[in-house]
């Protein structure tokens, strides 16, 4: 048995989940000091300035003073009321769909027993009694409809933070880049864990709720408990896409007008488009990104609850035994907080340089601490030897065996990780021949990038694939579940480095609007710049785990389906397989064609008031914001839903019509394919915009020859970053959700297309 008892385990989840949140306030209590008010004060009978706190010695206090910081206030105000207005008015959108779809899931649940009340025979011991379908299908959708709160309040919570850290970061950037990085990460930091914290507290007092009404019945608890991350990641593809949309619509136009037509700098106050950018900073890269990884990690935990509920962990009620992904997320959740304070407490920063490798130390830290956490988890939470479920035959597996699945999950994460750095960080030679190829003009730049994109698949797809086999060699299906898990166990750390990433980009750009100095410039593009490669490095992560994620969905759904085995020469199934391998695709011409037709209208309306504005590049008039930003809300709103409503009805359309087989060959090709597609549009977009970033900032000597701002290089530079802005923040980045979501949909509604599916084959029979 294991050493950990239930009533322990009761205690030590909620207590990890509540230090979690408690440290998160502490974070934003810190972060809330830093002033933007304006004016001194008396203190112990002198004056002192309070805006900002006190500045440096060497501060150029007619620029950088307190007009400068009062500035930034009503900067940040304009970001945060447009960014809140955004998201509220896409959140009416998506409750009407998670009526519908919430209506959708218990209809074809329900109908399975033609809405019975009655209990049925269990689904794998046919000797044990279960509650009825109609129970699953209410319960199934009520964790829907939690999950998808849940993925809301994540991404609203995000951007609030971010909205609420920026011109502080920008602020603490006059006493040195020291205190503007802790600023930005501590802002991060509330992010993570309150994601982290609110998403494992949410699932473990739903599973005691549900626990309530199903008792003894863990199968069909443990079932119903899936729809928690269905819910989880429908919120995230939608905030995804429609965030993406917004955000690129916004940085294209400004960039292509602003920086190539007009060689004004970027974030310039007299650029239209400006704010619209600066808002789609926090809809997109924020709000998306928060409710994306909360999807990844609902969907990892519910995957290796249901497999763990259908074995012996199940089956003999072993509770500590079945909570053990909640126990490592807990774990995580510690060994996260300590890290975050080797960042901004045990470590100074004290020059530019500094910045990128304390952020890797974040993730180095991180991974070495929870590599010893897992351990301690594994052989505390588990009993030495127990059985799993392994397509209708029961695998032995010992608790050992386990932590090796969760460490290698978490280990190739961090390959992945500096994998993807190497590709997008432009202190590493890839990066540095894309910018080189700019000599020659935007073609020879953009082949280098996409080269570049499809060569940084290579060792992902390697990482991905060995983690996969070591850990279905060892404990099957639940073995990928729990590796999925571990490359999110340190989920708080991961979203901290990448939440810092916007804040810091938005800082710059409230600088340069509020005409600060150009030493504050050169302090938050370095943050930016470092900002940009964790970013990716964010992506990696996220699209790595959504690999490991829908293989172990997609195991538990080929079992809960009753398929025996995926046969690929069955036709039904290769099929399936061509068409789940062209989805990407066409997903990915939806979300492009959407930014792109979004991009026109903005660069149109830029040129249009650059042209009839007078005074406006003088800068005696100010440009008219609020029509930029309509172009980016109106565009987004009405284009996510397209390429969301293709990933919602392929499931719902294969399964019904062509049955069960035909739908594993989509969600197997969809993987496959997705994945790789993600990786690559991922890492040549953030290659492009960090070789524009080489040009601007001219350290090296290399990087001189190809500037300064304004010149042919830098041009192309910044056309290959245009290219690249849609491709890594709304196409890649959506694409290992439409592989999640599919899988987990798929799971969710399995009873349903088991019984009743199949109808197109059934018909010509």
């Amino acid at each position: 048995m294991a050493k950990l008892g239930e009533a322990l385990t009761e205690v030590l989840i909620p207590l990890a989940a509540v230090i979690g949140i408690g440290f998160a306030v502490l974070q934003w209590i810190l972060v809330s000091r830093i002033r933007l008010s304006s004016g001194p004060v008396e203190k112990n009978g002198r004056p002192e300035n309070l805006v900002g706190g006190e500045p440096e010695e060497d501060e150029e206090e007619g620029v950088d003073g307190p007009a400068s910081v009062t500035k930034c206030a009503e900067i940040q105000s304009a970001i945060s009321i447009g960014a809140t207005s955004f998201l509220i008015t896409e959140y009416k959108y998506l409750a009407v769909f998670m009526v519908i779809f919430g209506v959708i899931i218990f209809l074809f649940l329900g109908s399975v027993k033609g809405f019975s009340k009655d209990s049925q025979p269990c689904t794998y011991s046919k000797d044990r009694m279960c509650k009825p379908a109609v129970a699953n299908a209410a319960f199934s959708t009520l964790a829907f409809l939690l999950g998808s709160l849940t993925s809301v309040l994540s991404g609203f919570l995000g951007m609030k933070i971010a909205t609420y850290a920026n011109a502080r970061t920008t602020v603490e950037a006059r006493k040195g880049v020291g205190r503007a990085f802790i600023a930005a990460f501590r802002s991060g930091a509330v992010m993570g864990f309150l994601l982290a914290a609110n998403g494992l507290l949410v699932l473990y007092i739903s599973i005691n709720l549900f626990k309530i009404y199903y008792g003894d019945d863990w199968e069909g608890l443990y079932e119903s408990i899936t729809g928690y991350g269905l819910g989880g990641s429908s919120m995230a593809l939608f905030g995804r896409v429609g965030g993406g949309i917004y955000t690129k619509a916004a940085d294209v136009g400004a960039d292509l007008v602003g920086k190539v037509e007009r060689n004004i700098p970027e974030d310039d106050p007299r650029n239209p488009a400006v704010i619209a950018d600066n808002v789609g900073d926090n809809v997109g890269d924020i709000a998306g990104m928060g409710s994306d990884l909360f999807g990844s990690y609902a969907e990892s935990s519910c995957a290796a609850l249901f497999v763990g509920s259908i074995s012996s962990f199940g089956i003999d009620h072993n509770f500590s035994a079945m909570s053990y992904p909640l126990l490592i997320s807990s774990m995580g959740i510690i060994v996260c907080l300590f890290t975050t304070l080797v960042a901004t407490d045990f470590f100074e920063i004290k020059s530019v340089k500094q910045i990128e490798p304390s952020l890797k130390w974040q993730l180095v830290i991180s991974t070495v601490l929870m590599t010893g956490g897992i351990a301690i988890v594994s052989f505390v939470a588990l009993p030495s030897k127990f059985t799993l479920f392994n397509f209708g035959e029961d695998k032995t597996v010992k608790n050992w065996h386990l932590f090796f699945c969760v460490s290698v999950g978490l280990w190739a994460g961090l390959i992945i990780g500096y994998v993807t750095e190497y590709f997008t960080s432009n202190a590493y030679r890839p990066v540095q021949a894309v910018a080189d190829s700019c000599r020659t003009g935007a073609a020879t730049n953009v082949i280098f990038g996409l080269a570049l994109g499809y060569k940084s698949v290579i060792v992902p797809i390697f990482a991905i694939a060995i983690a996969i086999y070591v850990s279905f060699s060892l404990a099957s299906m639940y073995g990928i579940a729990v590796a999925a898990l571990g490359m999110l166990s340190t989920i708080a750390t991961g979203l901290s480095i990448d939440a810092y990433g916007p804040i810091s980009d938005n800082a710059g750009g409230i600088a340069e609007m509020a005409g600060m100095s150009r030493k504050i410039r050169e302090r938050t593009d370095a943050l930016d710049s470092a900002g940009n490669t964790t970013a990716a490095i964010g992506k990696g992560f996220a699209i790595g785990s959504a690999a490991l994620v829908s293989l172990a969905l997609f195991g538990a759904f080929v079992s809960r389906a009753g398929i025996d085995f995926v046969n690929v020469l069955s036709p039904k199934v290769f099929i399936g397989l061509m068409v789940g391998a062209m989805l990407p695709y066409w997903f990915s011409a939806m979300t492009m064609r959407s930014v792109g037709s979004a991009a026109l209208k903005m660069v149109e309306e830029v040129r249009r008031q650059f042209n009839t504005i007078p005074g406006l590049m003088e800068g005696t008039t100010k440009p008219d914001y609020a029509t930029c930003v309509k172009i980016s809300t109106d565009a987004s709103l009405r284009k996510m839903i397209p390429p969301g409503a293709l990933v919602m009805l392929t499931p719902l359309i294969a399964g019904t019509f062509f049955g069960v087989e035909t739908l594993a060959g989509v969600l197997a090709g969809a993987l496959v394919s997705g994945v790789q597609v993600a990786i690559s549009a991922s890492n040549t977009g953030g290659a492009w915009d960090n070789a524009k970033k080489y040009i601007e900032a001219g350290v090296s000597e290399h990087a001189k020859t190809l500037g300064p701002k304004g010149s042919d290089p830098h041009k192309a530079a910044v056309v290959g970053d245009t290219i690249g802005d849609p491709l890594k923040d709304t196409s890649g980045p959506s694409l290992n959700i439409l592989v999640k979501l599919m899988a987990v949909e798929s799971l969710v509604l399995a009873p349903f297309f088991a019984a009743h599916g199949g109808l197109l084959f059934k018909w010509f029979r």
